[in-house]
């Protein structure tokens, strides 16, 4: 054994006999720090059972594995079920991030209280908090269980014997930056201790069959704290943020049995986070009257629709430099949005300050929100509102074409349940549309003349 001093990329974990500005691995500067080093045997852990032979991709091997789905955990909690693409997935190795009190303890939980209902055995371990802490947490979200154990460990040696000898279906580590190889002379947190206790957990387990959750801490920037290896072994990465009023959304940036594309939305209340079954209820507001600067869109998140309100906001400058402010929106195709209403439609707002912001807080991804945009920032520098029980959906091209959405028929069904009476939308998808709307009204546009004509005229 032999040990000296190297730099590590806090980063992505590459290593280097000498202090480097920048990481020739991730090419991030200023992120190598010193620590002790200790040069030993790699341990192979990948056993017999991970091993195997090659087998031909042939008709009877694709109808087997077509008929073979993978086993899934019920969480109890709908929302999330969504976003893991049905259910948490056995043998598979989980992380959740988020800011510090967002409720990535209150979630996790939550599943261990009601995967432990069904019957299936869980371990909730926790480095950060007392056992008489945890206790306190279940009795007031209303968790009990004889298949939930609950135990405070911060030695990995620990967490994996216990977990040999309990042989849970689901473990439950709250977090992992708590936890320390005795073995690696670094401090829990570390580069080189995440790694290595992420590395053993993913072995426990692939070898055991057994679906491990790990709560992560986060950066200054919202990203996951540690290595980035620790996101490329596991096979799922979610991230909880917290939006306003209590609102909280699980996104997925990594997801190998389900789609990335989808949220769960969950609002914090006394008892833990609560499912928002209606997110549309939630994200727009009822009105006698349409107020000036404002439209609502449809828009998908995975493969559901939701209704969401913009605000725009349109103000003379006495300044040389206007503002521009955005929130929950690109603002590079709000540039370009503002250049489209100029040249197309000889309109400059090149001496007003333009401010946007989506309601809630939700960050809208998807371009099809850029006629809605568009509309509501012309309403305010108008100052006439768009008409009531009006949805704007479209992306707008740089020849200021009005071009089609993805499952536009699913957001007029949305828009009609919520008591909207007309819609405007690209008119490339006239023919397309098949379904009976019952008296909700089709307005169809090709450019995004057209769409003013019709919202303004």
């Amino acid at each position: 054994m032999r040990k000296g001093t190297v730099f590590v990329c806090k980063e992505c974990g590459y290593e280097s006999p000498k202090w480097l500005g920048r990481c020739p691995s991730c090419g991030q500067w200023n992120t190598f720090i010193e620590k002790l080093s200790t040069q030993e045997t790699v341990k192979t852990w990948i056993t017999d059972k991970l091993k195997s032979e090659p087998i031909a991709l042939d008709h009877q091997i694709r109808e087997k594995f077509k008929k073979r789905a993978l086993e899934r955990f019920d969480t109890g909690i709908d929302e999330l079920d969504r976003v893991f693409g049905g259910g948490l997935v056995k043998g598979a190795v989980v992380v959740i991030g988020g800011d510090p009190g967002v409720g990535k303890s209150t979630l996790v939980l939550q599943i261990a209280g009601n995967i432990a209902k069904t019957g299936h055995r869980v371990l909730y371990i926790s480095g950060e908090e007392s056992q008489d802490q945890i206790i306190d947490r279940c009795l007031r979200l209303n968790i009990e269980s004889e298949n939930l154990f609950v135990v405070s460990l911060s030695l990995l040696p620990d967490v994996l014997e216990l977990a040999e000898e309990l042989n849970p279906d689901v473990l439950i580590v709250d977090s992992i930056q708590t936890l320390a190889k005795p073995d690696i002379p670094s401090v829990p947190g570390s580069v080189t201790q995440v790694r290595e206790c992420g590395t053993e957990f993913l072995r426990f387990a692939k070898q055991k069959g057994k679906s491990v959750i790990l709560v992560g801490h986060v950066t200054k920037d919202g990203t996951l704290a540690g290595p980035k290896t620790l996101e490329h072994m596991v096979d799922v990465v979610f991230h909880l943020e917290g939006q306003q009023a209590g609102l909280r959304i699980l996104r997925a940036s990594k997801n190998r049995f389900g789609s990335t594309d989808e949220i769960g939305l969950f609002e914090m209340g006394e008892t833990g986070l609560k499912e928002v079954k209606d997110p549309s209820q939630l994200f727009i507001v009822k009105r006698e009257h349409n107020p000036v600067g404002v439209s609502t869109i449809p828009v998908m998140e995975g493969g559901r629709p939701i209704l969401v309100e913009v605000e725009s906001l349109v103000s003379h400058t006495p300044y040389t430099m206007p503002q521009r402010n955005v929130t929950g929106y690109d603002m590079r195709r709000l540039s370009m949005i503002l250049a489209l209403i100029e040249n197309k439609l000889g309109i400059s707002l090149r001496n007003y300050d333009v401010f946007i912001n989506v309601s809630r807080g939700l960050q809208i991804k998807e371009s099809g929100a850029d006629l809605g945009v568009a509309l509501a920032i012309l309403s305010s520098y108008f100052k006439k509102p768009i008409k009531k029980g009006t949805v704007v959906v479209g992306e707008i091209g740089l020849t200021g074409e009005i071009k089609p959405v993805r499952e536009l028929k699913r957001r007029l069904l949305e828009s009609l349940r919520l008591g909207y009476k007309q819609a405007l939308v690209p008119k490339s998808v006239s023919k397309s549309m098949d379904i009976d709307l019952k008296g909700f009204k089709v307005l169809y546009v090709n450019i995004i003349k057209e769409a003013v004509e019709q919202c303004f005229s």
